[in-house]
């Protein structure tokens, strides 16, 4: 990781230019993504484990993967980061990729499916877990072999299913591709959800969302910076509507008022690389945290950071995250 993001670590166990799905070559989606250097920190003596191991190999609209397990095996969220960099970054963490049971796509935008077929040719145990109308929206907007239908297991929002010891359950979201959709995942007690690129907070997400132990939220552009910048006003215009992506604000403002105690973890992701920083996306939800009495820790390991109430953590954009333990 690179001295950027060293504010942003946390301890382990064990330039973003719009791109809309028109502007990528679908031909290129076996382009190598550079590789970063995974860190680690020990397990403090006493801390609490809920089981759930977490990494982000990048996000935002050049490439979105994420990985989520328990010793069970885990899943990929999303497949729009390289193989070879995710393969790396999973066995400098001893997991094999074998020990990775499926792969979730959230929508059928290029940055979060280009490499889905490569992932489950190079390995024939993986399955795609997505709606039959997204995979037809991926078949039908990208150059992608319709090979990949053979590794489809289909799921539907808001009816519940199992994979590597997890219960997920996809529920609705709103932005403007084909059925998109966010993730609810229950691990014994605890929940982690996935709810990135979205125009808006809808009914059924915010409904997931507010569950959450663990939340990992779209915070996409700063008001001003997107107003004020280079973008043509029809993209401005693609970007703050209902069908685009999610404002520092909008995050913020939605996070503070649903605070509730089990809430322990927000990650930010899908930071645009024009249009925000990660000093804006943090400040301002850690504003709006404090303004309703929540203390909030910088997902640092230090004494100090450990004894807030929630960590908020900005996920890098280009580079792997450190390996969270949840």
């Amino acid at each position: 990781m690179s001295k950027n993001n060293d504010k942003y670590r946390q301890r382990r166990l064990g330039d973003s230019r719009w791109i809309d799905k028109f502007a990528i070559d679908n031909n290129d989606f076996d382009n190598d993504d550079s590789q970063t250097d995974q860190q680690t920190l020990p397990l403090d003596e006493g801390d609490h484990w809920s089981g759930l191991q977490f990494v982000s190999f990048g996000s935002g609209s050049s490439g979105n993967c994420s990985f989520l397990g328990t010793e069970n095996g885990g899943v990929l969220i999303d497949a729009g980061i390289d193989p070879q960099h995710v393969y790396s970054d999973l066995a400098a963490n001893g997991i094999n990729i074998k020990n990775v049971k499926g792969i979730l796509l959230t929508h059928d935008h290029a940055d979060h499916i280009r490499y889905a077929y490569k992932l489950v040719r190079e390995n024939k145990h993986l399955r795609i877990y997505c709606t039959p109308r997204l995979m037809g929206g991926l078949l039908r907007h990208h150059n992608i072999s319709n090979r990949i239908k053979d590794y489809q297991v289909s799921i539907f929002k808001e009816i519940p299913f199992f994979l590597a010891g997890m219960k997920f359950t996809a529920f609705e979201t709103s932005h403007d591709a084909i059925d998109n959709m966010g993730f609810s995942i229950e691990v014994d007690s605890n929940t982690f959800v996935v709810a990135t690129d979205m125009g808006i907070i809808t009914e059924r997400a915010a409904h997931y969302m507010s569950k959450a132990n663990f939340l990992m939220i779209e915070s996409n552009y700063d008001r001003q910076m997107l107003d004020t910048g280079r973008y043509p006003e029809y993209l401005k215009a693609r970007v703050r509507g209902n069908l685009g992506h999610l404002d520092n604000t909008v995050a913020a403002q939605y996070v503070a008022s649903n605070y509730h105690k089990g809430l322990k973890w927000v990650f930010l992701c899908h930071l645009s690389n024009d249009n925000n920083s990660p000093d804006k996306a943090l400040s301002t939800m850690t504003a709006a945290l404090e303004a309703r009495g929540v203390s909030v820790g910088d997902g640092s390991n230090s004494a100090d950071s450990r004894c807030k109430d929630v960590q908020v953590y900005a996920l890098p954009r280009y580079e792997t995250s450190l390996w969270f333990v949840l």
